[in-house]
């Protein structure tokens, strides 16, 4: 579903505004803007393939939401100080006549499914909406990764990349809680409550520390 990006962006830094908790911490000082890559830059829209891309990231795709282990984690992706929407509908086959689809305040949302699809058409780790909320709706109680997420986004992600950003040419910052993270990316867990912000190049002001669920 083509989307523009433009309002989707002012839409998003209003979400954030209002989610982001107190407490955020300064950015860092003297990092350079990210040049712009040759491939591989933001926006990242929703991939076409939802449910390949489920099971590219080791998940099962479902029916329906299960909610025997129902978390939220919340990402922040920055380019140069500019928040990145994170796109709604991540993980669902929205063209699914069971998917519900409704528009609030201008931006899409998708979920609540029922009576279930008549085949698989969400993953257990998905988006509803644009606020970056991630969201692991499964009967299993084993947390998600935000490498399995980057995975349904179609978006690479490692201790170097974000999408077409690599290190050295471009400062790729991760923080989870506001406190710096060194290690793997892919590899956070995505636990209830957990406030992660991805900087690429020039950082906003502040680096969000929690988000309002």
């Amino acid at each position: 579903m083509p989307r523009s990006a433009a309002p989707l962006l002012l839409l998003f830094a209003v979400s954030v505004l209002a989610g982001c908790g107190g407490g955020d911490v300064d950015a860092p000082e003297d990092v350079q803007a990210a040049p712009t890559p040759a491939s591989g830059a933001a926006p990242w829209p929703a991939p076409g393939d939802p449910l390949g891309l489920t099971r590219k990231a080791g998940l099962e795709p479902e029916t329906h939401e299960f909610l025997d282990y129902h978390v939220h984690a919340h990402l922040d992706v920055f380019v140069n100080g500019e928040p990145v929407v994170v796109p709604a509908g991540l993980g669902i086959a929205i063209d699914d006549p069971a998917v519900q689809h409704d528009v609030v305040d201008g931006t899409d949302n998708y979920g609540g499914i029922d009576p279930p699809c008549a085949e698989p058409c969400i993953s257990p780790l998905h988006t509803h909406d644009v606020t970056g909320v991630v969201h692991t709706e499964t009967r299993d109680r084993i947390p998600n990764t935000l490498g399995q997420f980057f995975t349904e986004w179609g978006v690479a992600l490692d201790q170097s990349c974000v999408g077409g950003y690599c290190e050295p040419e471009a400062s790729v910052l991760v923080y989870v809680d506001g406190r710096a993270y060194e290690d793997d990316p892919a590899a956070i867990e995505l636990t209830d409550g957990k406030e992660i912000a991805i900087v690429v190049g020039t950082p906003p002001d502040k680096i969000p520390v929690s988000y309002r669920f």
